[in-house]
Formats: C-alpha cells, structure tokens, sequence
C-alpha cells in the first residue's frame, strides 16, 4: 500500500479489503491491511476508529511504516470489510480543516507563525510565536477566519515531487526526517498551501463557524484553544443546559446570573467568617472544660468538627494547663482526624510518640516539639492509642 484510500477521498465510510498480516501487540491484536480508510494518528491528528472484520479498532498506528489496526479481538487472514467511524472522523475533519484556516489568517493578516497543533478530544489548540495576545486581539483573529468559512473555498489534496515543493510558496513547520519521495500538500484556495497528511474537508463552508475559547501563555508564545464545526454547537447547548440550571438555582435571569452569584458568594464569606469566629470561641469553651480537670492526660472526641477546631482548642489548652498531654480526634471513625499536644512543662516531644500513635489510628502526619497532627482511617482504636500515652 502506497497511498491509503483515506488519502485519497477522506470521505470513504466503507472499504473491501484484504488482511494481509496478523499479531499481538502487548494486550491487543493487530492486523496489517492491503489498504485502509481508517487515519493513523499522527500530525497533531488523533487515530480513527471503526470496524475491521467484526472486531472493533481501538487504535491505528504506523509502526516501522506499516500501519496497523489495534483490535479488540482476532481475525482471519484474507478478505474483509471495513467500516469508519464517521462522526469521529468528520470531527476530526472539522477541527484540523480548522486549524489550517486559522494558522493561515493568523500568520497572513497579523503575523503570527503556528508552531504546534494539537486536536482534543473536545476542544484543540495552536501555539502562535506571539508573547502575548490580549482579548481585542482574539476577537479581531477571530472575526477574520469567520469572514473566510462563508465563502466556500475548495479544499484539496496533492502530492508534488521535491522539485515542484521548493518552486512553491508552501507553510509548513518542516518535513519529517528522513522524508522521502512524493509531499503531500493541503490546499484552502486562496488562502493557504500547506504540508500535511491529514484528513480534511472538502470546504470550508462544512466549518460552519469558528470559536476561539481562551489563550494562555507558553515556551514564550501563545497557545489558542478553539473549536469549530460539529463543536460549536455541542458547546452552545452544553452552555444552555447548565445556564437553566443556574437560572433555576439563583433564581434569577441570565442577565442576573452573575450579579446574583457574586452577591451570594459575599453572603457565604461573611457567614463563614462569622462561623469561624464562633467556633473558634467555642474551641476556647472546650479548652476551658478540659483544663478545668486538672488531668495530665486527657482525650476528647468531637464528631462534628475539624482539624482547625482542633488545633484552636490544643493552643488555648496548653497554655491553660501546661503539664498536660492531650490526645484529640475529630470526625468518622473511618474518615477523621488526631492532634497530640503537649504543654511546656509536660517534659514530652511528641515527635516518635505521634508517628506510633498515627500507626494505631490508620493514619499518618507529622510534627515536632509539642504538636503532632494527621488524618486517620481508625478512630475507633483511640482507646488503645491513648492507653500507649499512658505509659510515657
């Protein structure tokens, strides 16, 4: 096989083919077909997926220049049918016809040179050589590719020789090394020439439109993210789906969503500072209670509370009474909590003691001096840890 019937019309569904070549490869079969519909991934382009036989492909890879169709079960040598994937290459088709288009308009109307691709499973990238593109910016690139997809240019695919390549004006980040014979170029009429073995469209009116989502900076450039086709209106009713149920849940318009959020969002910190500031008097209360035994040892237990509750009550504990040792735990037996703490005039470093007590709790954590705190999965054995704290 030279060239795959996929490069020749990447709109092939079906294929009759013959298997030519069968094996393992790790945990899945593999077969080498004399011809194939299904893209192997590479070029920034995920692999296809589809049907070989029966079995399922799981995967397509050029391995040593074969290509071959990971399955999820055996097949026979000989004749065989295969069948595409379509909505996933069509997607596929869309997002890197995509790409083209906008590298082309990025790099011809602003100056901005690709330097990577990658195609997602939902939404792509580029990485453009500019250090820095602000939100003005986006929209302008974007308004200038969205002006391009209604006009319908052709889109198709050649191959040239390595003479007829250097007397073309062809983009391109470079061709694989150890390149040689024919070089497949991709065409947007009248707006870009390209080197690329992907599939595309036959137009770019199949894009429909052009989202580009959000940037971030990286390796000194820009990464784009975008999505176009079939995406964008996924996204768009994904976007509708979730306003409804903020709308129900704010109670509120969209035009209000946001204003609504931010007003509750400054209720819940208000309230969580005044839940703080409660709780940490009743830690103080609670230290109070426990000192007020006037035990060296003492252990207390609290259901409902956390490891801040926890680490409020030790401080006001060990100041009140300075000879005590305290084993607190908080939260689920199975899910929960543990601090030791140690007055001044304890004569204890609980250092070695906490990690033996975090081992009978199911636990870890960590300390030194007259602190040791951690996450425990035993609580229910707080009898047994507190009986070793007996002994020192």
């Amino acid at each position: 096989m030279t060239i795959a019937a996929h490069d020749k019309d990447a709109y092939l569904t079906e294929l009759e083919t013959e298997i030519l070549e069968t094996g393992r490869d790790g945990s899945h079969f593999f077969a080498v077909t004399a011809d194939t519909i299904l893209y192997a991934e590479g070029g920034g382009q995920p692999c296809d997926r589809g049907t070989l036989g029966g079995s399922a492909v799981l995967d397509v890879q050029q391995v040593d220049g074969v290509i071959r169709h990971m399955l999820d079960g055996p097949v026979d040598l000989g004749p065989t049918r295969m069948e595409l994937d379509w909505e996933r290459r069509y997607d596929h088709m869309q997002q890197h016809t995509g790409q083209h288009l906008l590298t082309a308009v990025a790099a011809d109307v602003f100056g901005w040179k690709t330097t990577a691709f990658h195609l997602g499973e939902r939404v792509s990238d580029i990485e453009l050589d500019t250090p820095d593109l602000g939100a003005n910016e986006l929209r302008r690139l974007e308004e200038a590719v969205n002006s391009e997809i209604p006009a319908g240019r052709t889109i198709r695919a050649r191959r040239v020789s390595r003479d007829q390549y250097n007397g073309l004006a062809v983009r391109t980040r470079g061709l694989p090394d150890g390149h040689t014979g024919d070089i497949r170029l991709v065409e947007i009429e009248g707006v870009d020439l390209n080197t690329c073995g992907g599939t595309h469209l036959r137009s770019t009116a199949e894009l429909g439109s052009l989202c580009l989502l959000d940037t971030e900076r990286l390796r000194g450039g820009t990464r784009i993210f975008f999505i176009t086709g079939g995406r964008v209106r996924t996204r768009m009713a994904e976007h509708e789906a979730r306003t409804a149920r903020l709308r129900q849940a704010l109670d509120a318009s969209n035009d209000q969503l946001i204003d609504e959020a931010e007003r509750r969002e400054a209720q819940l910190r208000s309230l969580s500072k005044k839940l703080r500031s409660v709780m940490n008097e009743l830690a103080g209360l609670e230290a109070a209670r426990l000192a007020s035994l006037s035990q060296r040892l003492i252990a207390a237990h609290w259901e409902d509370r956390d490891m801040p509750f926890l680490q409020t009550v030790a401080r006001n504990l060990v100041v009140e009474a300075p000879r005590t040792v305290a084993l607190l735990t908080a939260g689920a037996d199975d899910d929960g909590v543990f601090l030791i703490a140690t007055g001044s005039n304890a004569g204890l470093e609980v250092s070695e003691l906490g990690r033996a007590i975090a081992e009978i709790l199911g636990g870890r954590g960590g300390g030194h001096g007259s602190i040791f705190q951690g996450k425990a999965t035993r609580l229910d054995r707080r009898e047994e840890a507190l009986g070793l704290l007996e002994t020192v």
